[in-house]
């Protein structure tokens, strides 16, 4: 049996090095040129994506152990399914701006680079409180479940920037021009700089990707504790949302029982992250024990369902209209 491989300050210089020349080579290669983006090749960047994250699932169960493969990739399918209700929000901000979808592309690249940072820098203040204060899983906890609950109560208000603080805080500070310029978020205009629409919709973009991240962050804590696992599994989450956007965006209708499906699941993780302070307030419950391969099959069940659902319910309304 091979030793397993110690993880060191080089592995994350070599993931972190390896994912800026994969972005460099996605946005200096294949997107150079802005162009509206097909669903046939968002397909095909989404299995790119999927296939890459699942050789490196492989590589930790060689280098690693088992176990810490199949949490990776739990994490990733929970990263990657929270990040859902995430493109139907960026969807409706889109379409609320009217942005081109020649342009499209590049917001959700310089979001999704933000987004990697936001995210690499809330994973690290976590992973620091969670070793030094305990405790602090069984508040995450908390806010998992009410999150999940806050989402399946919750209804469809639509996109409302004009009550977005940080974009009337932009507004107050920088001049917006009345016109998109091409894909640029920056433009003269009587020997000024000023900002674009597009500039905008880039920070309503980072501004929903930090709310979600207070959701998906927290959630993924309930699989693993390791810092590896646990910034890497987020980062092909994110990764493949750009591309999955472009195949899901017009397939909105056929997903409305996905959020259902997704409030079960942050329930879900919620209660097996507080499990463990159960078993010591209650012995009957010392046996209970939530396995990394039955979160994975019980998450996947409740969004396979939740799927299924959806594209039963919005067949069936589209015969009753006929």
């Amino acid at each position: 049996m091979l030793a397993i491989t110690e993880i060191t300050s080089w592995h994350w210089v070599g993931f972190i090095v390896v994912v800026l020349i994969l972005i460099g080579i996605d946005l200096g290669v294949f997107h150079r040129k802005a162009h509206v983006v097909k669903f046939k090749e968002a397909l095909i960047w989404t299995f790119l994506w999927f296939g890459l994250a699942m050789l490196f699932s492989f590589g930790l169960a060689h280098f690693r152990t088992r176990e810490e493969s199949l949490q990776f990739f739990t994490g990733y399918i929970i990263e990657l399914s929270l990040s859902m209700d995430n493109v139907f929000v960026i969807a409706v901000i889109f379409s609320y701006f009217r942005v081109p979808l020649v342009n499209q592309h590049r917001v959700l690249f310089w979001g999704i680079l933000g987004a990697l940072i936001m995210r690499g820098t809330f994973i690290g203040v976590g992973i620091i409180l969670i070793q030094h204060f305990h405790w602090i899983l069984y508040v995450l906890a908390l806010l998992v479940i009410y999150s999940g609950i806050k989402t399946f109560f919750s209804t469809e208000s639509g996109v409302e920037p004009e009550k977005n603080g940080i974009i009337r805080l932009t507004r107050k500070f920088f001049p917006v021009s009345n016109d998109f310029v091409g894909d640029k978020f920056f433009t003269r205009e009587n020997g000024r700089t000023i900002l674009t629409p597009l500039a905008l919709v880039l920070l309503m973009v980072e501004t929903t990707d930090l709310i979600f991240a207070l959701d998906s962050i927290p959630a993924i804590f309930a699989v693993t504790q390791e810092p590896f696992l646990v910034f890497t599994s987020n980062v092909f989450a994110i990764l493949g949302l750009r591309s999955l956007y472009f195949v899901l965006a017009n397939a909105i209708s056929y997903f409305r029982f996905l959020k259902v499906g997704l409030s079960v699941v942050l329930v879900f993780i919620g209660l097996k992250m507080i499990l463990p302070l159960m078993h010591e307030q209650f012995n009957f419950l010392d046996k209970v024990r939530i396995t990394t391969t039955q979160s994975l099959l019980t998450i996947a069940g409740i969004l396979l369902t939740s799927v299924i659902v959806s594209v039963l319910a919005e067949a069936f309304s589209r015969k009753r209209t006929k």
